[in-house]
């Protein structure tokens, strides 16, 4: 009997699946922000999962080493501009160190491929829908998890931020984002296993139920209300003030910018809380203690508080720190944690004493902030601070809760000029106000400053790249969301156990 296809075809037929892996991978941002083409992060993944079906361990794990190409290499393409805009280096140093870090982030689904083809097969229509249906949602959202603290982490592009505005986000605040994930990734699996099942137009019908029961209870589960309201609403000004990044810490702009964020704080004494953003001051507390003693000074004479962000030396022990304080009403510091690595500390220092010297990083030699620490207290509330890249980890952000009635996240993603990063980064911010509950008030250099509702919606936002101050009243916010009680682990657990049963169910059968 002659073959169905030669070897000639079948190569054809792979490099078609190879490209349009590729293809796939690099569609896929689309579905963030600020394109938001959500249904993409359900169509997507379900082409990577035919992709991957019929195929070698090896063609799966190429595939998903091409598809995570194409997602990193358009997705985070911001990284490229703070190396090459602001970080001193090359042009051709900043591609090679890009494609590197590229290259890297694709490894993740290029072994998720490996190892659910490896280890599950689907030799049956049975296996097939288990592995549909079980093993590859469970295995999308469990590489997503890894890839979220995995040398420092980089949860950038999780399938359940591009949800935010669809009824899959009811799940955050009792799941988490990857809950959300694993939603958008089992839409995809149910997506293609209607259109695979070979058992008839009922069985076909079943997926399509179950599809939109998923999507129905999710977004029955968004209209519930998961925090109350506590004291009275608040009126905030967050400060915008626009410094160009490449300018910002020279010794000339300092006073300048140390003006004009007093003259648009004292044009809104009238709020109970002005926020400045992250190193808002391009100088050492210490060195500035004088001008913010007297800062606080006239808050309290207004009746009002304030969070300014601004670096703190220990002058015991020389260590410094990316720091927020208080002033007005209470006086403390919260002292940021999670650093991002090569930019604001240097890991295994020892062996790689010089890069942040060759990358031209200002103040790139930050000490991490304790874990323990505490809600700020500021307008008679509790704020939960987070610094720039904090607000991607949720498991972090709700260490402050439920004590914290409101969420406080300062950032200066001017580091990122005119690329999509400080749109992506706003999106993710949002997600963490839904998954706690809480109003979140997002204060950055030049932009994108917000105040996003405890439902996630963005309730006021400042247009960037514009000295700035946005103003509105919020309502503070108690209770503890199922995720402030239990954070990430119940889906952990779940998706190892998926993972486990998936296994034991395709070597059963």
């Amino acid at each position: 009997m002659r073959p169905l296809f030669t070897n000639k075809t079948q190569t054809a037929a792979d490099w078609r699946g190879d490209l349009l892996a590729l293809l796939a991978g690099a569609l896929l941002p689309l579905a963030f922000a600020p394109f938001g083409i959500f249904p993409l992060a359900v169509f997507i993944p379900a082409l990577l999962f035919a992709l991957w079906l019929h195929v070698s361990p090896r063609r799966a794990m190429w595939r998903g080493l091409l598809f995570g190409l194409g997602m990193f290499g358009t997705g985070v393409t911001w990284i490229y501009v703070s190396i090459y805009e602001f970080g001193g280096v090359s042009l051709p140093l900043s591609v090679f160190l890009m494609t590197l870090f590229v290259i890297v982030l694709a490894w993740f689904p290029a072994l998720f491929g490996y190892f659910t083809t490896r280890f599950y097969p689907a030799p049956t229509p049975a296996a097939l829908r288990i592995k549909l249906l079980l093993i590859l949602p469970a295995g999308w959202t469990f590489f997503e998890w890894v890839r979220s603290w995995f040398l420092t982490g980089f949860p950038w592009l999780n399938l359940g931020y591009s949800q935010i505005d669809t009824p899959l986000a009811g799940l955050a605040p009792v799941l988490g984002v990857y809950g959300v994930s694993w939603a958008s990734a089992f839409s995809a699996g149910l997506l293609l296993a209607a259109v695979l099942d070979k058992g008839g137009v009922w069985r076909r019908l079943i997926h399509v139920a179950v599809l939109l029961a998923l999507w129905i209870t999710a977004g029955l589960l968004g209209m519930q209300q998961w925090s109350q309201p506590t004291g009275t609403p608040l009126k905030v000004s967050l400060i915008q003030g626009n410094i160009p990044q490449d300018i910002k810490w020279t010794p000339d702009v300092r006073d300048p910018t140390l003006e004009l964020y007093l003259r648009m704080t004292r044009e809104h004494w009238d709020s109970n809380l002005i926020i400045w953003p992250e190193t808002a001051m391009p100088v050492f507390y210490h060195e500035a203690e004088g001008f913010l003693s007297a800062l606080g000074e006239e808050a309290r004479e207004h009746h009002a508080d304030m969070l300014i962000g601004v670096p703190v030396m220990d002058m015991r022990t020389q260590r410094y720190y990316n720091s927020m304080t208080s002033l007005g009403s209470h006086q403390a510091f919260y002292h940021k944690h999670h650093l991002v690595p090569f930019t604001e500390y240097l890991p295994m220092k020892s062996a790689l004493a010089g890069v942040v010297d060759f990358l031209q990083v200002p103040m790139s030699d930050f000490s991490k902030g304790g874990l323990d620490q505490q809600p700020l207290s500021v307008a008679g509330q509790k704020a939960a601070i987070s610094i720039c890249y904090e607000a991607v980890f949720g498991e972090e952000v709700i260490r402050q809760l439920p004590d914290a009635t409101l969420l406080v996240n300062v950032s200066n993603d001017a580091w990122f000029g005119h690329s999509i990063g400080p749109l992506q980064h706003l999106q993710i911010t949002r997600m963490r106000a839904l998954e706690t509950g809480r109003p979140l008030l997002r204060a950055t250099n030049t932009g994108i400053t917000a105040i996003i509702g405890p439902n996630g919606k963005q309730l006021a936002v400042a247009p960037q790249f514009k000295t700035y101050t946005l103003t509105a009243t919020i309502q503070p916010m108690s209770g503890a969301t199922p995720y402030v009680r239990v954070g990430n682990m119940p889906v952990v657990v779940m998706l190892v156990l998926a993972l486990a049963m998936g296994l034991f169910l395709v070597k059963r059968r």
